[in-house]
């Protein structure tokens, strides 16, 4: 009776909790979407976008695993049917959390959230939130489950399994296109990144070293010793950042690692080779959960320093800009608020880490909760607080770093007039003075949305540590961090994309699909580095050159991937026979079709140059004929004129083999949903799992 009366009291208590947090988490959003007419603290983004994860993954999440998905722990996993100690790796929750994680979290919900906050903090902020809860962790969740119930098979392969052969193959080009896009993108960031900061250089590189040690030290001298492992990786990497400083306060070894552009790029494909071929236990998996500490670490400090410090949110919640005449980028609110914020709400590149290096590497099927659904959870909450940092600071100094200067003027005077007028004071001297306190020449017309994000990450870090005197090296500190964010996201994406192109060369010669031939593994390295890499060295040598001419179709065709995601998500949900509960990829489906489609149209067709890409080459070439364009600038607008429209020439080639692939699983539906025939789903065998309950990891378990 007592026992009785104990476990009611439990659960009462439990519940009352969770109602307590429902409840803060919907009184933080009504303050967030409805105050107006005051300044607004930052402590209610906080408490709203945890208060919502808490309940999103307490309820939502385990509702699909249990109802949904049916999570199956006695199933054997293809890291325990097909391990080989390279790419099939059975691996400890916790460390495949940390690479999954740092993996996923690339530039996107860092610099997206920033651009966005042209727009002001609420549309950004409730579409990062409800667009996680919703639609991302979906995504991440549900192909992860199907990538581990078919051997680890890549997104374009399951397209062509469970959509139909033909959708498959153009969805099989289309991704590996977009990854090569994608990865061309991040790769360049990171050497615009690292080639004017010695810091972020040593730091990056000290932590490939120490990454290797730490792979050997878990699979040889102490296997399974994973919080041991851990704290000693975490303080050398600590070390790093610290010594980063040393290193570029000295000038011989400032010297040293201040290196220019095209030896970075050498420099990245060489590394990008050696991750993708590398087995996975050695250097990708521990540099990427080492990452994750350094980016969960100084994401949490952000928030502790927010709630410390109580920041208030500065950008109004709608600014005028929402008509479509932004500074930072133009485009109305819709399509183009959820094309800028594609990692934090929903990326189409997580669906490859999930399809890619993550199923092949997890222990038991309950994990995919975890590692898919909670991981982007915490990644949208780093979108969360680079809305908070963006808002934070005053609007004026905002439009200042990320308006280009033939909008708002190249010297800070003429910002200042001109920015003022629109309704966001500043003065002139405010932004000499920001830019000498973070150590750098000028902050003006500083666009891409890094430099504003780690002004406003410095203002917040050096008001809980250190004041004005500190700021330079938050501001520096905040630009390693950004670098070391995009980095992971470009050794996973590269393995991945070697698991692409052995699956399409298989197509051709059989064995070169086995995942464990070392000629194969080192070519299709190769061929993929080489895609991306050739894009990287053109765009370094030319401003006008190389994966610059594609840099436009970034935020379009990673959310075309997502959709693509969710076609075979939904086509896979419904061949299960969940039809009562389809709902939950095809909303999310419908919304990013709408979206993707509509944002391609305006893209390629938009009479506004600002927007459409046919327009602005077709200004640029009417200048040219009215000889406007002097001797001089010529070839470089003629070399405009020609990225413009090959801008929109791949834009259409990759909506309409999306499209082609929405046809095509429209049609399988049909055939479903009519019981024309059983449908047939190409999951691998039932194998009962040989390891006993407690098991984490031959090689990288729990302590």
């Amino acid at each position: 009776m007592r026992h009785g009366t104990e476990s009611l009291m439990n659960k009462l208590l439990k519940s009352a909790i969770w109602v307590a947090i429902s409840l803060l988490g919907a009184w933080a959003l009504a303050k967030i979407a409805l105050q107006r007419g005051e300044s607004l603290s930052a402590i209610w983004f906080v408490l709203a976008a945890v208060c919502v994860y808490l309940v999103a993954y307490r309820v939502y999440s385990a509702f699909i695993a249990a109802k949904i998905l049916a999570l199956d722990d006695m199933r054997a996993t293809p890291a325990e049917r097909h391990d080989d100690g390279r790419d099939f790796v059975p691996t400890n929750k916790w460390v495949l959390f940390g690479h999954h994680f740092a993996a996923i979290a690339g530039p996107g919900p860092l610099v997206g959230p920033t651009l966005a906050a042209q727009f002001g903090y609420l549309p950004g902020t409730l579409w990062l939130i409800a667009g996680a809860v919703l639609a991302g962790c979906i995504q991440d969740f549900i192909i992860l489950f199907c990538s581990i119930r078919r051997d680890g098979k890549s997104l374009g392969e399951m397209a062509r399994e469970e959509v139909s052969r033909r959708g498959g193959f153009i969805a099989q080009i289309a991704v590996l296109a977009i990854m090569v896009i994608l990865l061309g993108v991040v790769a360049l960031v990171v050497v615009n990144a690292l080639k004017s900061s010695p810091w972020a250089t040593f730091t990056l590189a000290m932590t490939i070293p120490i990454a290797l040690v730490l792979g050997l030290y878990l699979r040889f001298l102490r296997p399974g010793r994973v919080l041991e492992a851990s704290l000693i990786g975490v303080a050398l990497v600590l070390f790093a950042v610290v010594a980063g400083q040393w290193v570029a306060d000295s000038p011989s070894w400032a010297h040293a690692f201040t290196i220019g552009g095209v030896p970075l790029a050498g420099a990245l494909m060489v590394y990008a080779f050696a991750a993708s071929a590398l087995p996975v236990w050695l250097l990708l998996a521990p540099r990427d959960y080492l990452s994750a500490f350094i980016k969960a670490g100084a994401i949490f400090s952000l928030a502790a320093g927010i709630l410390l410090v109580r920041p208030h949110v500065l950008m109004p919640p709608l600014t005028r800009f929402i008509d479509g005449s932004g500074p930072v980028f133009a485009g109305k609110i819709f399509p183009f608020c959820f094309i800028t914020i594609a990692c934090g709400a929903i990326s189409g590149f997580h669906s490859l880490i999930s399809s890619g290096t993550t199923p092949k590497m997890i222990l038991r099927e309950s994990h995919a909760r975890f590692i898919g659904y909670g991981a982007m959870l915490l990644e949208s909450f780093v979108g969360i607080m680079a809305m908070v940092a963006a808002c934070a600071m005053p609007p004026g100094v905002y439009f200042a770093i990320n308006s280009p200067s033939s909008i708002v003027g190249g010297t800070a005077e003429a910002a200042a007039t001109t920015i003022s007028g629109w309704g966001y004071p500043l003065a002139a001297q405010t932004m000499t003075d920001l830019a000498h306190k973070v150590g750098e020449i000028t902050l003006l017309n500083r666009a891409g949305g890094a430099p504003s994000l780690a002004v406003g990450m410095a203002q917040i870090f050096s008001s809980t540590i250190g004041g004005d005197r500190l700021l330079s090296i938050w501001y520096h500190f905040a630009i390693m961090f950004e670098a070391l964010f995009i980095l992971t996201v470009l050794d996973a994406g590269t393995r991945v994309g070697r698991f692409m192109i052995q699956e399409l060369g298989g197509r051709v010669w059989k064995p070169f699909a086995r995942t464990g031939w070392m000629p194969g593994i080192l070519l299709s390295s190769a061929i993929i580095v080489g895609m991306w890499g050739y894009f990287l060295y053109q765009g370094v040598v030319d401003p006008l050159g190389g994966i610059n001419s594609l840099w436009p179709l970034f935020g379009i065709s990673n959310q075309l991937l997502a959709a693509v995601a969710l076609v075979v998500a939904t086509t896979i949900l419904l061949k299960m026979g969940q039809m009562r509960w389809v709902w939950v990829t095809l909303a999310p489906t419908a919304w990013l079709a709408i979206v993707t489609m509509t944002a391609s149209y305006q893209k390629v067709f938009a009479a506004d140059p600002r927007i459409g890409f046919l327009s602005y080459a077709n200004v640029l070439a009417a200048q040219i004929a009215a000889g406007k364009i002097p001797a001089a600038k010529l070839v470089d607008t003629q070399r405009l004129i020609f990225n413009q429209r090959l801008d929109a020439g791949v834009t259409i080639v990759l909506a309409l083999m999306v499209l082609v692939l929405i046809v095509e699983a429209l049609i399988q539906w049909y055939v479903i949903l009519s019981r024309q025939t059983a449908p047939v789903l190409h999951e691998s065998p039932y194998v009962a799992t040989q390891w006993l309950p407690g098991f984490s990891g031959a090689a990288q378990g729990d302590d």
